[in-house]
């Protein structure tokens, strides 16, 4: 329970200290806050990066995404795909410690972001990653 909130907590002074207006727009069951910063979503998982990883992999392959592109340097994995609609959807996987990875999902084009499917995508990977 403690490192749950050190990792909210933590979320909201990385918010205040860049300077970005972070929102805290509610907390998952055991999983976090979400942070909705200039369109990203990010949420953390109390789940390993292998973990994770897989989950968002099968959440696209069930969804019928096709990853576009991907890149990842190690501690950080990009993945750059679209909905059946065409609207265009970005992941960044990364780790923020030994069980703990942080999701972002940023939906839309700059101007039209859509928190919504954002947060969709978040529950899918939610309800996956809950034992």
């Amino acid at each position: 329970m403690a490192n749950k909130l050190l990792v909210g907590i933590g979320l909201v002074c990385w918010g205040l200290i860049s300077g970005c207006a972070a929102l805290v727009i509610g907390a998952g069951a055991g999983t976090g806050a979400y942070t909705y910063v200039n369109g990203e979503l990010v949420r953390s998982y109390p789940a390993t990066y292998t973990r994770t990883m897989e989950v968002c992999t099968q959440v696209l392959n069930d969804l019928n995404m096709p990853v576009r592109e991907q890149t990842s340097d190690g501690v950080r994995t990009t993945i750059a795909t679209e909905r059946k609609d065409g609207t265009p959807m970005t992941l960044k996987i990364a780790i923020v410690g030994l069980d703990v990875t942080e999701v972002s999902v940023r939906t839309g084009v700059v101007g039209y972001w859509n928190r919504d499917l954002s947060q969709q995508f978040h529950e899918f990977i939610s309800r996956r990653l809950t034992p």
